[in-house]
């Protein structure tokens, strides 16, 4: 399969290609702050590498995650194109045929085409024999059946939307436990460096929380509103294109006698 000439399957290994490249930027980044050596602390250990190791452990979980989600959001909006669910060619193409009454030629140009246009007047066309109704009945379903393929698929982004924000709420409670046992220890005498390592944990954990959440929920928002317009369009192409099946339209087309009839096409073998 292919998207406007790209193979399949360098369209699955994009997202490893994105978070190797997120990790060299990253890394790249990080190398001036690794080399001061003023005593102050430097943006890498600021938001890179809490004072403890189980807050080290959740932080890289963190920015496992955003890559993992990042690399998902360009992986869905790829596929979500409208070059997959409604391409301009395929209908043109499709409208040409029955314009010309080749049906048997729409029916044969629809089954090797995967986008959602293709695949639903496929099955459309594939019903003509058992009459108008059952033509819509199929445009319906089976739409119905591609838009939640797409949206399960979906899923993902929306789950590390909601587990990102608790997997960072977890590491805020433990750097709160830390330095309130800080606190216990030292009777209440803690000085400051003491109560550093707990109080990092806990922001830079809801730091990254956020940071995984936020994008995953707004990109999984955006990109199911997108799949649901663009879906619901390729329905209004595709009633428009078999309309010309409907019984009133055969019969004022042929001057009511009973060739209209021959506009059915014969259904897919």
């Amino acid at each position: 399969m292919h998207i406007e000439g790209i193979p399949m399957s360098d369209l699955t290994y994009r997202p490893n290609r994105v978070i190797w490249l997120v990790v060299a930027i990253i890394a790249v980044a990080a190398r001036p702050a690794l080399a001061q050596d003023d005593g102050w602390t430097s943006a890498f250990e600021m938001f890179f590498w809490p004072g403890n190791r189980l807050g080290l452990i959740v932080t890289w979980l963190l920015i496992a995650l955003s890559l993992v989600s990042v690399s998902l959001t360009i992986y869905h909006v790829l596929l979500n194109r409208a070059a997959m669910i409604l391409p301009d060619d395929a209908v043109e193409a499709v409208e040409q045929l029955i314009r010309e009454r080749d049906f048997r030629g729409a029916i044969d140009l629809t089954a090797e085409d995967d986008s959602v246009f293709g695949q639903t007047m496929h099955a459309a066309l594939g019903e003509a024999s058992n009459g108008y109704g059952a033509m819509e009945r199929a445009v319906e379903e089976t739409s119905d059946l591609l838009a939640a393929r797409r949206v399960r698929k979906l899923e993902l982004l929306n789950v590390l939307g909601a587990v990102g924000p608790m997997i960072g709420l977890f590491g805020t409670v433990y750097g709160m436990i830390v330095t309130f046992q800080s606190i216990v220890e030292t009777a209440g005498t803690a000085k400051p460096d003491e109560l550093a390592a707990g109080i990092s944990t806990a922001l830079v954990t809801t730091f990254w929380g956020l940071i995984v959440g936020i994008p995953a929920i707004a990109a999984y928002a955006l990109i199911r509103t997108r799949i649901d317009a663009q879906v619901a369009e390729a329905v209004v192409v595709i009633d428009g294109l078999i309309g010309r099946f409907r019984p009133s339209s055969r019969r004022s087309s042929s001057g009511g006698g009973g060739e209209g009839d021959s506009a059915q096409p014969k259904p897919a073998e």
